[in-house]
């Protein structure tokens, strides 16, 4: 008598690699987004640096109003005092000047607007003007 197990079969062990596909995409676009967040400066560096020191150009905020009223930044002046005002700002032993930015209002006069133009010329400046405001 012969016994033959035509029914069984030797057993195959394979793994479904599906699942670990869509786990490994998920890894991949997680570290993906993680590395663009990360600080790009963390590894520390001596900077060779020159032996003058280079200055940044600053900018000083002169603003007038409807109503006449001078602003040095945030601190309010006379126009009488606004050439003394603004030559704390603007030293004229250095080589880099700051830049004088005037914000007026539509409503003011442009004769203000001009003598701040002026005086920031006389002390060696560059100036920029803008107009805020309703012409109402």
């Amino acid at each position: 008598m012969s016994f033959r197990r035509n029914n069984l079969r030797e057993a195959h062990s394979e793994v479904d690699a599906g699942p670990l596909n869509d786990i490994l995409f998920i890894l991949l676009m997680f570290f993906l987004m993680i590395s663009t967040l990360a600080n790009p400066n963390v590894i520390k560096m001596s900077v060779p640096r020159a032996k003058s020191d280079t200055k940044t150009k600053q900018s000083v905020v002169v603003s007038v109003d409807k109503n006449k009223n001078f602003y040095v930044g945030s601190k309010k002046i006379l126009p009488d005092s606004l050439e003394s005002a603004l030559r704390k700002y603007i030293n004229e032993g250095d080589s880099i000047k700051p830049a004088v930015v005037i914000n007026a209002d539509s409503l003011t006069d442009w004769g203000n607007v001009v003598r701040i133009m002026k005086v920031a010329k006389h002390l060696g400046a560059a100036t920029s003007a803008t107009v805020s405001g309703s012409d109402k």
